[in-house]
C-alpha cells in the first residue's frame, strides 16, 4: 500500500522510535539484568518503560485526526466509516490474540488483554468519537473520563473488602476483571490491562486527536510548536501534582498517569515536528521514520522473532542467552550487556521492515 501524500513525518517518527523501545524494553537480553528505568515500576512511579504504551496510544489518536478529518469534513456516510472502523478494531484484536497463543496455542491459558488489544479498543473508541464531537466537546470527555475514573477508585469500596483500596490485586479495578474479565490474567489476580482502565486508555489517546486537531489547524507552524511544546509542560506538571495524592500507575492507569505521559508525548510530537516538518532536519530520524511507517508490523515481526532469538535452544541455553553471557565474560557489566542485545534485537527487527519500506510496501491492519 503507498502512504499518502503529505503524511506528517514527525508523527511517523515518534511512532517509529516509540516503537523501537517498545522491542527494546519488551526483549531485554536477560530478565535477571536490566537497568531499573528499563523495566516497568512494580506499582506506583514512572521509568522510561511506563511512557512506551502510553505515547504510543497518544500517537494513535494523533493519526485519527489526520486519518478522518477531511472525510469528516466532506460529509463521508459514517456509515462505511464506521464499519471499516470496526473492522480494523477486530484485527488488530485478532493479531494481539495470535500473539498471546503463539507458539503453544494452550486455549485453556489463554489472556484475553494485552498491548494490542488495548490499542483495538482505544483506536475503536477514538475514531468513532472523533467522527461525532468536535475537538471542545473531546476536550470535555477526556476531563470527564479521569476525573470520574479518578472519583471511582479514590471513592468506591472494593467489595469484600469494605474499604477503598489502590494496592494491587484489591482495588476496585482488580475486583471489576474478578468478575467479568474471562481468561488468565497477566498477573494472577488482576491485569494491567483492565476493563476500568480501559476508558483512562481512550484518554490518553483524545489527548493525542487534540494535538493532531491543533497540527492541521490555522495557526503557523511555529506558533503549533509553541502550543505543542507549552501543553506538554502544563500537562505533565497537572498530572505530577495531582500524583501526590492520585499516584501515578501504569498498573491502574491513572488519571495523573494520563496527564503525565500525554505530556511527555505532546513534548516530544513538538520537537519532533519542529526538527522534521519544519526546519526539514530529518537526519538521525530516518531509523524512527523507517520504523513508523510500519509500527504494528514491526511489533508482530519482534514476536514472532523472539521465538527464535530467546525461545529456541542452542544446546542447554537459548540465543540471548549465550550472546549475554559471552559479553558477561569479557567484561562486560551484565545489565549493559542485556540492554546491548536488546538493541542488537531492534536492529534485526529493523532489516525486514527497512526492505519494506525501500518498496513502498506500507502494511495496515
Amino acid at each position: 500500500m503507498i502512504p499518502q501524500p503529505n503524511r506528517l513525518i514527525s508523527l511517523d517518527a515518534l511512532r517509529g522510535f516509540t516503537i523501537a523501545a517498545m522491542l527494546m524494553v519488551n526483549f531485554p537480553g536477560s530478565e535477571e539484568h536490566v537497568f531499573f528505568t528499563l523495566r516497568h515500576t512494580k506499582w506506583n512511579g514512572l521509568s522510561f518503560t511506563d511512557l512506551v504504551a502510553p505515547i504510543f496510544l497518544f500517537v494513535v489518536g494523533a493519526s485519527i485526526s489526520f486519518a478522518y478529518q477531511k472525510r469528516k469534513a466532506d460529509g463521508s456516510p459514517k456509515g462505511e466509516l464506521y464499519k471499516k472502523i470496526v473492522i480494523r478494531s477486530l484485527k488488530i484484536f485478532a493479531v494481539g490474540m495470535f500473539l498471546n497463543l503463539i507458539p503453544d496455542f494452550n486455549f485453556d491459558e489463554i489472556r484475553w488483554t494485552g498491548t494490542l488489544h488495548r490499542i483495538a479498543f482505544v483506536f475503536l473508541g477514538c475514531a468513532i468519537l472523533f467522527l461525532n464531537t468536535d475537538w471542545k466537546q473531546q476536550a470535555w470527555i477526556c476531563a470527564a473520563i479521569l476525573v470520574g475514573y479518578w472519583l471511582a477508585l479514590t471513592l468506591i469500596p472494593t467489595p469484600g473488602v469494605g474499604k477503598v483500596m489502590l494496592e494491587p490485586g484489591v482495588n476496585i479495578v482488580a475486583w471489576v476483571d474478578s468478575q467479568w474479565l474471562p481468561g488468565k490474567m497477566w498477573q494472577g489476580t488482576w491485569d494491567p490491562e483492565s476493563i476500568l482502565s480501559t476508558f483512562p486508555s481512550i484518554a490518553s489517546g483524545i489527548t493525542g486527536m487534540l494535538a493532531g486537531r491543533l497540527l492541521q489547524s490555522h495557526f503557523s507552524p511555529n506558533e503549533k510548536v509553541n502550543y505543542l511544546m507549552t501543553a506538554g509542560v502544563f500537562s505533565a506538571a497537572a498530572g505530577y501534582f495531582w500524583g501526590l495524592g492520585f499516584p501515578v500507575n501504569e498498573n491502574l492507569w491513572t488519571s495523573s498517569f494520563v496527564l503525565v505521559t500525554s505530556g511527555f508525548a505532546s513534548l516530544l510530537l513538538g520537537a519532533l515536528y519542529f526538527l522534521i516538518d519544519i526546519l526539514g532536519k530529518t537526519h538521525g530520524t530516518h531509523f524512527g521514520i523507517i520504523f513508523g511507517a510500519n509500527a504494528i508490523a514491526a511489533y508482530v515481526l519482534g514476536d514472532i522473532l523472539s521465538l527464535l532469538f530467546y525461545r529456541l535452544k542452542f544446546g542447554t541455553h537459548s540465543l540471548n542467552e549465550h550472546a549475554v553471557n559471552s559479553l558477561i565474560n569479557i567484561g562486560i557489566a551484565p545489565n549493559l550487556a542485556s540492554l546491548m542485545y536488546a538493541l542488537f534485537f531492534v536492529g534485526i527487527n529493523f532489516v525486514p521492515i527497512y526492505f519494506l519500506y525501500k518498496r513502498k510496501i506500507f502494511i495496515k491492519l
